[in-house]
C-alpha cells in the first residue's frame, strides 16, 4: 500500500505480483480499488497488477477544485510512468472504461491492450433518433441523482443511481454494508464528475487509429443503454473484440469473478504472445 503524488494530487495504490507484464485496473464512479479484490489474486500470478483509487475516491486525495475526466486520464498516465509500468494492459469499468479509452487516444504509447466493460460514454448515443431517446432517459435519471445529492440526500442519490442507472429496482438492498459505506463517502466526487461536460463523451475519430488489441465487454443483464455504446466503440476501434458475460450485470468482476478472470486471462495471454 503506497501513496504517490501526481499532478499535485496524492493517489493511493497497490501493486501485486512480482513478475509478468503490467496490468492496470481503473475503477468507475462511487467505488475504489477494492472493486477488483476478487480478481487481483489470480491475475497477479501472471502479471504485475496495479489497482488504485482515482482522485476524489476513498484513500486518494479529494481536491477542492472541480475535476475532469481529462485529469483522471492524466493521473493514470503519470502514475504508470512514475511506477515504470508503461506500456501496460489497461482494464477499466464504467467511467473507468471511459478513462482508459481517453488515455488510449491521447497516449497510446502507454497502452499495451485494453479491456473495457460498459464505459459510461452515453454521449455516443446522440446520433440517431432511438439513441437520442435513450440518452434523454439517461440524462433524466442522472439529473434525478444529481438533484438528490445537491439537496444533501446522499443515500437517496446513491440508491437512485444504483436502481435506475447501474443495476435495477431493488439492487440497493443487495449491496453490502462495506460497499454502501464506500459509495456514500465517494458521492461528492460523482457529483463533481457529472459537472464535467466531457465526462460522458469521446472522439471516436481519434480512436480509429488506436493500434492495439481491445476487448469490449458487457453484462447480459445490464441496462440496455450500454449495448449501443459498445457497438459504436467496436465499429471505431480497428482491433476490437466483444464479449457478453452471461447472467451478469454492470459489475461482473464482483458478481462473476471466475468468469471475468478467465476472460481476461484468455485475452491477455493471446495478445502477449
Amino acid at each position: 500500500m503506497s501513496m504517490t503524488t501526481v499532478n499535485g494530487v496524492r493517489l493511493f495504490w497497490e501493486l501485486t505480483g512480482s513478475s509478468g507484464e503490467p496490468l492496470v485496473f481503473v475503477h468507475g464512479s462511487w467505488v475504489d480499488h477494492h472493486t477488483w479484490d476478487a480478481v487481483v489474486p489470480s491475475l497477479s500470478r501472471s502479471f504485475r497488477v496495479l489497482a488504485y483509487d482515482r482522485r476524489g475516491h476513498s484513500q486518494s486525495e479529494r481536491p477542492a477544485s472541480p475535476g475532469s475526466v481529462r485529469e483522471d486520464a492524466a493521473d493514470l498516465a503519470a502514475l504508470i510512468e512514475e511506477l515504470g509500468l508503461a506500456p501496460a494492459h489497461m482494464v477499466g469499468s464504467s467511467l473507468g472504461g471511459a478513462i482508459v479509452l481517453r488515455l488510449a487516444q491521447e497516449r497510446p504509447d502507454l497502452v499495451r491492450s485494453l479491456v473495457v466493460n460498459e464505459p459510461a460514454l452515453f454521449g455516443l448515443l446522440a446520433d440517431s433518433p432511438e439513441g437520442r431517446a435513450m440518452l434523454q432517459t439517461i440524462q433524466t435519471r442522472i439529473g434525478a441523482v444529481v438533484e438528490l445529492l445537491e439537496a444533501g440526500d446522499i443515500e437517496g442519490g446513491v440508491r437512485q443511481f444504483v436502481e435506475t442507472i447501474a443495476f435495477g429496482p431493488g439492487a440497493w438492498a443487495d449491496i453490502s454494508a462495506q460497499v454502501r459505506q464506500t459509495v456514500l463517502f465517494n458521492a461528492p466526487t460523482f457529483l463533481d464528475e457529472m459537472r464535467d461536460p466531457q465526462a460522458l463523451s469521446i472522439d471516436l475519430a481519434r480512436l480509429r487509429s488506436f493500434p492495439h488489441p481491445v476487448l469490449l465487454t458487457r453484462g447480459e443483464q445490464s441496462p440496455p443503454f450500454f449495448s449501443p455504446v459498445i457497438e459504436k466503440l467496436a465499429n471505431a476501434l480497428p482491433r476490437a473484440e466483444r464479449k457478453v458475460f452471461s447472467g451478469a450485470s454492470h459489475e461482473p468482476e464482483q458478481t462473476h469473478p471466475q468468469l471475468y478472470t478467465a476472460t481476461l486471462e484468455e485475452f491477455l495471454t493471446r495478445v502477449t504472445i
